[in-house]
């Protein structure tokens, strides 16, 4: 294994407090429903298409919503949160040669931006998804441009379109459960590995 690739948010960062302002701006706008945060825990039970249901958010809306989204993110960035417990397991697994990547759907610039205010310098790329359900694009791009195998990476992430994306690639994941998605939402789809505390990733690697 030569790769270790990061999710963003829900993996890396707590952003729940973001992504809901955000939300519920754009739902004010469009004239969906908003998201309370007290309604966040049982959210994470439901699929993305239960979601959508649930606030009338039809899907085939997102890649006009996104862009906004991620405005509105980047502007409430200092709001956003390492997960307790990740900036060490990032730093120990950049001691131990590995090379860490990140494959997201937030922006580039976004992340970037929150790597540099929070003084995280063991990342050497990041690579952002266009598409909410790109990233198996995204990571078979880098495989053919690495010139690796699947075995080579392991990815950790926290939502079923992860595991979903990694599937269609043969690359193993490591799903954690601070994240999105609860394990209801995930468990038919089957992860490799699974984790509930960040120093996990560790004995895992």
């Amino acid at each position: 294994m030569k790769y270790i690739v990061f999710d963003f948010d829900g993996t890396l960062a707590d952003s729940t407090a973001v992504f809901a302002s955000a939300w519920n701006t754009l739902a004010q706008k469009y004239k969906f429903k908003g998201i309370e945060l007290k309604e966040i825990e049982s959210l994470k039970k439901l699929s993305i298409t239960e979601r959508s249901q649930l606030f009338d958010f039809p899907m085939y809306k997102l890649p006009m919503i996104l862009p906004q989204f991620y405005r509105l993110y980047r502007q409430s960035l200092h709001d956003v949160h390492l997960y307790d417990g990740i900036k060490e397991v990032l730093t120990e697994i950049g001691k131990k040669g590995y090379k860490i990547l990140i494959i997201s759907s937030n922006s580039q610039e976004n992340i970037l931006e929150f790597l540099k205010m929070n003084g995280i310098h063991s990342v050497s790329n990041v690579l952002s998804s266009t598409r909410i359900f790109g990233k198996d694009k995204v990571l078979k791009k880098f495989l053919k441009d690495s010139n690796i195998n699947p075995s080579d990476v392991v990815y950790i992430g926290d939502e079923q379109r992860d595991i979903v994306a990694c599937k269609k690639v043969g690359v193993p994941i490591i799903w954690v459960a601070w994240g999105y998605d609860a394990i209801e939402a995930v468990q038919q789809e089957q992860p490799e590995y699974k984790v509930s505390t960040p120093h996990e990733i560790l004995t895992i690697i």
